[in-house]
């Protein structure tokens, strides 16, 4: 099965947040998912370079309301093969990690706005669930 990964951003964002949320978001997939990074290269001059992601990731138009509707969307079981990671303004306005986990605990899933969100899965199932919506340019 082929599998694709996107990124899915709010357009109205200032252009420093979509920056922002697409390093993050892209970051957390490639941290979670081994196989979206390539190894290690050497160049001719024998200098070593990271491995960098072998797949397009393409970063997608959507709005506020369509990202709070994909991701109520994606907590049905029969999307349980699609790895979400979501980028809240609850996560932006946080200055520190912890302090972000002391208030995600006292924070609905219904009160939280998508900056953006990033999806690995199946070619099918992210094309099924994204497909209508155009680059981000």
């Amino acid at each position: 099965m082929e599998n694709k990964c996107v990124i899915l951003i709010d357009n109205e964002l200032p252009l420093g947040v979509i920056a922002n949320t697409a390093t993050i978001l892209g970051i957390t997939l490639g941290r979670n998912n081994e196989k979206l990074v390539g190894a290690n290269t050497i160049d001719a001059n024998n200098v070593k370079h990271a491995g960098i992601v072998y797949i397009p990731v393409p970063i997608l138009k959507s709005t506020k309301e369509k990202l709070q509707e994909l991701r109520r969307t994606l907590t049905q079981e029969k999307y349980n093969d699609v790895e979400v990671v979501e980028f809240t303004d609850l996560a932006q306005q946080c200055k520190t990690y912890e302090d972000y986990i002391e208030k995600s605990k006292k924070i609905t899933t219904d009160d939280l706005t998508y900056l953006g969100l990033g999806l690995y899965g199946s070619k099918k199932e992210i094309n099924k669930l994204t497909g209508s919506l155009p680059l981000l340019r």
